[in-house]
């Protein structure tokens, strides 16, 4: 993030895009280490999330509700079918497609992911206090939100 030594220009430190942007930047990186650290990516943890939350899906399905590119989803789904912790399966209905599911093993290892997410949220918001914390997440969501409506 910004330090005294490199100061920001003012109408930058005012510009809510310019300050989201830079926390995000800081953000993806603690992620993407402490994630590394645990053997896994950012695109395992919304993959794994996606299946706990929803159930088993196809392939397409899957990145849609995950908002990952397909060529990424095969990518990080044979990385973690080679960890056992998805299965594919071809589906009953369809031969073409593959219908992944989470095993016990993905559910421990999504586990062990929130913990480590967890740590990362308690450094990144540092600063705030748990008041803060939750009226900056609820915040963040009503932009995001907003802003999922209108895309095509």
């Amino acid at each position: 993030m910004i330090t005294d030594d490199a100061r920001q220009p003012a109408r930058l430190r005012h510009a809510a895009s310019w300050l989201i942007n830079q926390a995000s930047a800081h953000s993806h990186r603690l992620v993407a280490d402490g994630f590394a650290a645990a053997g896994a990516r950012g695109y395992h943890y919304r993959l794994l999330a996606t299946l706990e939350e929803y159930g088993p899906a196809s392939q397409a399905d899957l990145g849609r509700r995950a908002a990952i590119d397909r060529s990424d989803v095969v990518a990080a789904l044979n990385q973690m079918g080679e960890k056992k912790l998805i299965e594919r399966a071809p589906d009953p209905a369809d031969r073409r497609r593959n219908i992944i599911t989470l095993t016990p093993a993905g559910r421990r290892h999504l586990h062990d992911l929130d913990g480590v997410l967890a740590g990362i949220q308690d450094e990144l918001l540092a600063p705030l206090s748990p008041a803060e914390r939750a009226q900056l997440t609820e915040m963040l969501a009503r932009v995001t939100d907003h802003h999922a409506k209108s895309r095509p």
